[in-house]
Formats: structure tokens, C-alpha cells, sequence
């Protein structure tokens, strides 16, 4: 019986093709668990209240999710990278019969987390690069594209090119959105390329951040959306100035600086010391 199971949970830990990972109980929240690998936190999955979102950076692509369709209408979403699928269970728990394929390049963190965090039905989760799945999706297959992949704390170069955008961009429908969960910090040159990749590839874009980190003066996640259609921007903004942590919304800006490719990109800059401690 999983050490989950019962009323008195423990933590469980296993190891995995990218590390040791962790489910770590939140003794707070009945049913609330924290997945980490290697020590840096991954996903926080609260098995009794999908709509529950711990990280910041998961509660602002859940409010991009709220806005792109009429509420409670069901999407076709790609989610590249899966983690605790914590996202895919918010979307399944608010907008029922939504159509969502996940990729996870981790195939025995997948099964540790179908063993002890079972997801809903209506979640299909494969193994394999997010990349080369992208290569094999159907054209204008999904209503939104998610790209949350990170190896340890940072995301690999084959998923920040120009190429790679196209790609997601090709699985999209007409009016589709592209969201990127990134990190980055102090002077935000990851970000400001990866701004100018998006940026030739989608008509509309924009960033999302608090504003510590959008200015320059921290490390932090940046959610990078793009679309061929105008974004929601208002609502979307609305949302936002009411979280715990409010966000800052902000098209993206003339970018001087030129797009990455395949050939020029590299992963993610690394978080600085402590950026993930939890103590």
C-alpha cells in the first residue's frame, strides 16, 4: 500500500530517469502533496481540490486558461512537460470534457505519479520529448499550447528556439494561444530573447511577472504568451492584480535583440543559490 494511502500520509520517494523524486505530504492541506526532483520544487497537487494552485507562476497560466473561451467551455490543450500534471487537473476540474494530451520526457516520474497522485479521465500522458512530439501532433489540433519543461531548473536549448515555436505554433488553431513558463533573472536576457523568439514567430504578445521581476531586480518565472490574434489582455490583467502576489502584464516591447535559433540556443540560465530552498 503506497504510504500515501490512509490518514496518516508520509513522504515517498523514488528514483527516477532525471533524479530523486519526492512527494513530500502539505500538512496543512488535507490532500495537498509537493513533488520535488532533487530538491527543487516541481508541481504542488491538491488531490481533493484541483483548483487549488500553490506556485504563482501555475495560477497565472490557469487564469490565461479562464480567459481564452467562454467559462466551463472544454479546450483541446498540448501541455509540454507533466510533472504532477497539476495544471491538466485544474483544467479538467474546470472545464469538463476538455481534450488534454500531456508529454513528459520522465517516464518513471510518470508512473511514480500515477501511483500515488492518480489523475482524472480525459488526461492523456505519454512519454517522450516535447519536441519530437510536437513533430508528430496534428496541425491545428489544440486550442492552447503549454511549454513547461525544465530539466532540474532549467529548460533545455532544443525547446527555445525559433524552430521550436513554429512548431507549437503549427499545432495551434486560428486564434490559438502559445504560453511558455520561463526563469529568469538579473538582466533578463533569457527572457528578452526569448521574447524576440516568440515575437517572430506570434503577431500578439506579451509577458507576465511580478514586477520585481520584470524589471530586472530578481530572479523569477516569466510566462511568455503569444497568438495570431488579439490576446485578452483586459480580463486576463484583472485576474492577475487579484492574486496573493499580483502579476504584471505587458506587451511585448520593440525587441533589439535578434531571435534565438537552433543553431545560437542554450538552456536556461541557472537560479541562483537558494532560489528554490525550503526551509
Amino acid at each position: 500500500m503506497s504510504d500515501i494511502d490512509g490518514s496518516d500520509p508520509r513522504p515517498v520517494e523514488r528514483e527516477v530517469a532525471l533524479g530523486t523524486a519526492k512527494l513530500v505530504p502539505d500538512i496543512d492541506v488535507e490532500g495537498g502533496w509537493l513533488l520535488t526532483l532533487d530538491g527543487t520544487p516541481q508541481s504542488y497537487v491538491d488531490l481533493q481540490d484541483p483548483t487549488h494552485l500553490e506556485f504563482e507562476y501555475v495560477q497565472r497560466i490557469a487564469h490565461l486558461l479562464d480567459v481564452v473561451a467562454d467559462p466551463g467551455e472544454p479546450l483541446d490543450v498540448l501541455h509540454l512537460g507533466g510533472g504532477g500534471l497539476t495544471l491538466p487537473r485544474y483544467l479538467a476540474g474546470t472545464r469538463p470534457g476538455s481534450r488534454q494530451q500531456v508529454v513528459e520526457v520522465d517516464g518513471p516520474l510518470t508512473e511514480f505519479i500515477a501511483e500515488h497522485l492518480p489523475w482524472p479521465s480525459g488526461i492523456d500522458v505519454t512519454v517522450g520529448d516535447a519536441r519530437a512530439a510536437l513533430a508528430s501532433v496534428p496541425a491545428a489540433g489544440f486550442d492552447v499550447v503549454v511549454a513547461d519543461v525544465f530539466r532540474g531548473s532549467r529548460t533545455p536549448a532544443h525547446l527555445t528556439s525559433v524552430e521550436f515555436v513554429r512548431q507549437a505554433a503549427a499545432a495551434l488553431r486560428p486564434g490559438g494561444c502559445y504560453a511558455a513558463n520561463l526563469a529568469d533573472g538579473p538582466p533578463l536576457t533569457f527572457a528578452k530573447a526569448q521574447t524576440a523568439t516568440v515575437a517572430a514567430v506570434f503577431t500578439y504578445v506579451c509577458l507576465v511577472a511580478e514586477p520585481a521581476v520584470l524589471r530586472g531586480r530578481r530572479y523569477g518565472n516569466v510566462l511568455l504568451i503569444g497568438s495570431d490574434e488579439p490576446l485578452p489582455t483586459g480580463e486576463l490583467t484583472r485576474l492577475l492584480a487579484a492574486d496573493p502576489f499580483p502579476a504584471r502584464l505587458t506587451e511585448a516591447p520593440e525587441q533589439a535583440t535578434e531571435p534565438v535559433t537552433d543553431e545560437t540556443a542554450e538552456d536556461s540560465p541557472p537560479p541562483p543559490s537558494g532560489a528554490f530552498s525550503l526551509e
